[in-house]
């Protein structure tokens, strides 16, 4: 996306959910380069991981204490909201943690959202954990019936449910981002997401790594630049949808994975196998017919190419 894009407002301030993570900092940076006046709400546990200047404010907080959440809302007339605290790898061990941590409190963050004006708002939601154990031919598309197996996926769904709802009752403009696997070089290996990255850390300190069944599990992965392009096309317009999938339409198995990380580093892995939790899909692939019917086709980063470019940063760090 080029700095002359038209920003989410023209008028307004967005603000960015989650700004110190992952997807959030690489989106702070896209919509601060675009010219958009951005609010970057996060913990900031450690110096922030986006750009800071004149059109960033930094507000340091904590997202279940909606006195801190209700004034980074002021003057936001849109709002990303990138953020969860749990992981579909975690969350069937707890699943209470994620109803109070992600559900309840983003209800909240719609309500608080209605209350000071907000006109837009976009979640992150999830590709890999709404849709059921297995993918279609030509994979997943936003028609189906969502049949979460995990706590995250769960309450994921029940999100945009929160969602439909405010916009009737409410009004509010609402859009669900159905991620795949973004990938890149900024994503922390102690956050337990970003199999890549993990794998060419491991990789770089020669350390064990564990394959989850017996390789089989295919997963669509995205390059996090093509992702924040796909999230700005969708912001920067007037979307036709409630839901869009942002992912690269391919599927990899975790054995093809292993193997790239393997080449792309010139490492061998030690694998250790362990069992698949009961919580994981088999498949999850989906399908970008939507996405570019309305958005047009994106020249997305091949998967190796990608995989090279964040074992570089990372073989640098």
């Amino acid at each position: 996306m080029t700095s002359d894009t038209p920003s989410p407002s023209q008028e307004g301030r967005a603000l960015v959910i989650g700004a110190n993570g992952f997807l959030g900092s690489c989106l702070v940076d896209r919509l601060a380069a675009d010219g958009t006046a951005v609010t970057a709400f996060d913990r900031y546990s450690g110096a922030p991981r986006h750009a800071v200047g004149d059109g960033v404010r930094v507000v340091q907080g904590d997202f279940l204490n909606e006195a801190h959440v209700e004034p980074a809302l002021a003057g936001c007339d849109t709002v990303f909201h990138f953020l969860s605290l749990s992981t579909p790898a975690d969350s069937g061990l707890d699943p209470g943690f994620d109803v109070r941590t992600n559900t309840l409190a983003t209800v909240r963050l719609l309500q608080l959202a209605v209350e000071s004006g907000v006109s837009r708002f976009l979640f992150a939601s999830s590709g890999g954990t709404v849709y059921g154990p297995s993918a279609p031919a030509g994979g997943h598309t936003e028609d189906e019936a969502l049949h979460p197996l995990s706590p995250y996926g769960i309450s994921k769904v029940a999100i945009e449910n929160y969602l439909s709802y405010f916009a009737q009752v409410a009004g509010l403009s609402s859009v669900s981002i159905r991620m795949s696997n973004p990938f890149g070089p900024q994503q922390k290996p102690s956050k337990k997401q970003g199999l890549i990255p993990i794998l060419l850390r491991a990789a770089r300190d020669g350390r064990p790594v564990s394959m989850l069944g017996d390789g089989s599990m295919r997963r669509d992965y995205i390059y996090v630049d093509d992702a924040v392009d796909m999230i700005m096309r969708i912001a920067t317009r007037e979307p036709e949808h409630a839901a869009y999938n942002v992912g690269s339409g391919r599927g990899s198995s975790l054995t093809e994975i292993f193997e790239l990380v393997a080449s792309v580093s010139g490492r061998e892995l030690q694998i250790e196998h362990a069992p698949q939790p009961a919580w994981f899909v088999e498949e999850s692939v989906l399908d970008m017919t939507r996405f570019t019917t309305e958005f047009g086709d994106l020249t997305q980063t091949p998967l190796v190419e990608g995989m090279r470019r964040t074992w570089e940063a990372i073989r640098d760090e």
